[in-house]
């Protein structure tokens, strides 16, 4: 019933742009966590044995570049096995960073003892956001807001979170393609 419903939504072989954009945005919490985030995202379609969908950066780059809120969006339909290429790098991603993540919230949580951690996080995502995505766009401005950044930004690190279960794939595709 599950997969029934995952066919539906992606309407063949398209993935909705709002799903593209939810996924780069998880992927851009993700490389504002590790530094080496292209290199780190290439590294595990390679272990991954994604080469053929995935076969180097630019081919990641060109593929999170068809989100609308990107400053260089390019309008390509990504076909499903390419969007799930990218759902399953989160996912092995999430995994490998879970102890950050729940650092991360964990600061969140205590800001009184720990708020040094949140908010070097919330900078460079901050950061990453200007560098990359096109702030001229209501939807980016809305990023930028604090409120509203804040509470994105922890919605998404649980999102990361929950992926890391032994279903964390469905999960993940199931939350992305459920628009």
């Amino acid at each position: 019933m599950e997969l029934r419903t995952i066919t539906v939504l992606t309407k063949g072989n398209r993935v909705s742009r709002k799903s593209i954009e939810k996924l780069d945005l998880l992927l851009l919490i993700l490389e504002t966590i590790d530094l080496n985030g292209i290199q780190s995202l290439y590294a595990l379609s390679n272990k991954l044995d994604l080469n053929d969908i995935l076969p180097n950066k630019i081919a990641i780059w060109k593929l999170r570049n068809n989100n609308p809120l990107r400053r260089s969006y390019m309008n390509h339909n990504i076909k499903s096995n390419e969007f799930d290429a990218l759902i399953k790098i989160t996912v092995e991603m999430s995994r490998y960073l879970y102890p950050y993540i729940r650092n991360i919230l964990q600061s969140k949580e205590n800001s009184e003892k720990s708020s040094e951690v949140w908010n070097d996080f919330n900078n460079r995502f901050t950061e990453l956001i200007y560098e990359r995505l096109n702030i001229n766009c209501m939807r980016v401005k809305k990023l930028l807001n604090k409120n509203r950044n804040d509470e994105m930004l922890v919605k998404s690190l649980l999102t990361l979170s929950l992926c890391i279960s032994n279903h964390g794939y469905l999960k993940l595709k199931t939350f992305l393609l459920n628009v």
